[in-house]
């Protein structure tokens, strides 16, 4: 709408919209450089500006014929939202750090696409941070995520995160969720697997199936999801008055580890029955150590895993594992911060996913002498 004229005959500027919101910005930028304008887009499918600002707010007052004329105009001109603009008008980036203790990891793959699925549904997007298992460059990431000014974050955290060093850094200037990994005296929102619940599962599994020689490979000692599943795999044989077999830690958790460890444990003659793994990559590597020694996994020695990432199914033999649901842990991290974000002030929550076991041919029953006890 043109503005009246003023005492010398210019046009004085348009009045805003009483209805137009005030964190929609009125321009967008064109491949070519130039900018298409809100009220461009009013023009081109004769409506108001304010019209415009309530399809792209997505506002249920305006007609579907009505929303369907205007996003028509809005990419026959290429109009874009410049959210940047709004953000700096609202206070608000709608953006969430996620930073991960090590993103190579598939189990984490999973837990991005849940946290992804649900902060899209609400408008957000994330940032995404590698720790790569280091507490400094895990201190780095953080500064970098706040720096850009995201309204929360989801912490999985990274080897030796001390509960001070969060409490010293971004984690504690905004709302901040821990997912998978606790972080001992930290006073935060957590979702996670029952770790410990699921080791005690699947070991009970085993000494149903008759092993009685056990062995436990993985883990690294310095993060608390090693301390539950030792828990559970403890708990497991006590119930049943059994002794740990070997326990052979890992330096990081990883296949290649898993597989030096095996052969470690091999070398040393006492052959167990069944190997209970620190997650489903060691495990492949145990396997394959298992196989360099004539041994076949699920014949000879039962092997199981945890987290049923998507290779368990197709390994062979397809390996029994029990599943920690990262997509389901990302999809309650994501909610659980939302919430956070909206309440600051709520009491602190906790969410505990339960464990499924999975069955497939890793782990069969302990027919076959080994040089260990029965």
């Amino acid at each position: 709408m043109e503005g009246a004229k003023g005492p010398q005959g210019r046009r004085l500027p348009a009045a805003r919209d009483a209805a137009e919101p005030a964190d929609l910005p009125d321009e967008a930028p064109l491949a070519s450089g130039l900018r298409v304008r809100l009220k461009d887009v009013a023009a081109h499918a004769g409506v108001s500006r304010a019209t415009v600002s309530l399809v792209l707010r997505k506002s249920p007052l305006v007609k579907a014929e009505t929303r369907a004329k205007v996003e028509e105009a809005m990419a026959g001109l290429g109009y874009v939202y410049n959210r940047s603009a709004a953000n700096l008008r609202s206070g608000a980036s709608r953006t969430v750090g996620l930073v991960l203790c090590e993103i190579t990891t598939p189990n984490f793959a999973q837990l991005t696409a849940g946290i992804d699925e649900v902060l899209g549904t609400e408008g957000y997007m994330a940032f995404i941070g590698n720790a790569a298992e280091d507490a400094a460059r895990q201190r780095e990431v953080l500064v970098r995520m706040q720096e850009h000014g995201v309204d929360g974050l989801v912490v999985v955290a990274s080897e030796n995160t001390r509960a001070d060093a969060l409490e010293e850094g971004a984690c504690a200037r905004m709302p901040c969720v821990l997912a998978q990994r606790r972080v001992e005296g930290f006073p935060a929102d957590y979702v996670g697997p029952d770790y410990g619940a699921g080791m005690e599962l699947i070991t009970e599994h085993l000494i149903g199936l008759g092993h009685r020689n056990i062995a436990f490979i993985g883990g690294v000692r310095r993060i608390a999801p090693l301390a539950e599943r030792m828990a559970g795999f403890h708990r497991a044989l006590r119930r049943h008055k059994l002794k740990s077999g070997a326990v052979v830690p890992c330096a990081v958790i990883d296949r290649s580890s898993g597989y030096t460890a095996a052969r470690e444990l091999l070398a040393k003659g006492d052959i167990p029955s069944a190997i209970v793994c620190y997650n489903d990559v060691v495990a492949f590597g145990v396997m394959l150590a298992l196989d360099e020694r004539g041994l076949v996994p699920g014949r000879d020695v039962a092997v199981v895993g945890c987290d049923d990432v998507d290779e368990a199914g197709l390994h062979r033999p397809a390996l029994t594992t029990f599943t920690t649901d990262p997509r389901v842990v990302g999809r309650e991290a994501a909610r659980l911060l939302l919430r956070r974000i909206a309440h600051p002030d709520r009491p602190r929550e906790e969410i505990i996913v339960p464990p499924r076991l999975v069955i497939r041919q890793s782990c069969g029953a302990a027919n076959r002498p080994t040089g260990g006890a029965r």
